[in-house]
């Protein structure tokens, strides 16, 4: 062997990798690249994932750190039955499961026990409006509020049905998809969904109470312009004395 040439040569780069398989076989080959773009394509994915199971941001980065572990170190298991995305989705689903189980363990040990899985915490932040560069501060701020509301209602659903609801409404993944991810079948996939979405109806409009005296408000400018230009006509008319 030439002792100029590198022993221990560099594994093939993955950037122009565009498919599952691509990207699979690079990373099986040791392409860091690979690697990356595997993550920054699902980073969103598994978080909202994880955070439909775990109560908060720092232990759903636990679990999509471990998530991509567990799916790097066993990639020949990847058989293409699923996408990528919906694979590692599921292993997450799995991890953040094993973590709640733990810490129920936990809970319970230390004489705090909940029966009631709807009793569990579980904010995220899932839904990630975009608000558009021209938006007014107005319409900014109660873009905001919508979003906080939305995020509420979600926060507030059982996890069994914010896991499903998150899946299918947020990453829009198919009934198939999500049964894939949750170990259900599609029947159960498809009422849980409904029942989440039932529920977020009805606990939407008990929260949005506060905020419906301020809706199809007609005020400032619109009001005057009403009030001025029938003060017009009724003058034109001699229905009205000027002042």
């Amino acid at each position: 062997m030439d002792p100029k040439q590198n022993p221990w040569p560099s594994p093939p780069s993955a950037s122009g990798a565009s498919t599952d398989a691509e990207l699979v076989a690079s990373a099986r080959a040791g392409a860091a690249s690979a690697f990356e773009i595997i993550m920054r394509r699902n980073n969103r994915l598994l978080f909202r994932t994880a955070r439909g199971v775990v109560p908060d941001d720092a232990e759903a980065q636990d679990v999509v750190q471990e998530t991509y572990l567990r799916a790097f170190t066993s990639l020949d298991s990847f058989r293409r039955e699923a996408a990528l995305s919906t694979w590692l989705a599921r292993i997450a689903i799995n991890v953040a499961l094993t973590a709640q189980r733990k810490r129920r363990g936990l809970v319970q040990m230390g004489a705090r026990a909940e029966d009631d899985d709807s009793a569990e915490a579980s904010p995220e932040n899932v839904m990630a409006f975009r608000t558009p560069d021209a938006e007014s501060p107005d319409a900014m701020a109660e873009r905001s509020q919508v979003r906080e509301l939305l995020q509420s209602a979600v926060d507030n659903l059982p996890p069994i049905y914010r896991c499903v609801f998150i899946l299918r409404a947020v990453e829009d993944m198919s009934v198939e998809e999500t049964a894939y991810c949750l170990g259900v079948s599609d029947d159960v996939v498809k009422t849980r969904f409904l029942r989440a979405r039932k529920m977020l109806r009805e606990t939407l409009a008990e929260q949005a109470k506060p905020y419906l005296r301020n809706t199809f408000s007609f005020a400032g400018a619109r009001c005057d312009a009403v009030v001025n230009h029938v003060f017009a006509a009724l003058r034109a008319r001699g229905l009205v004395r000027s002042q």
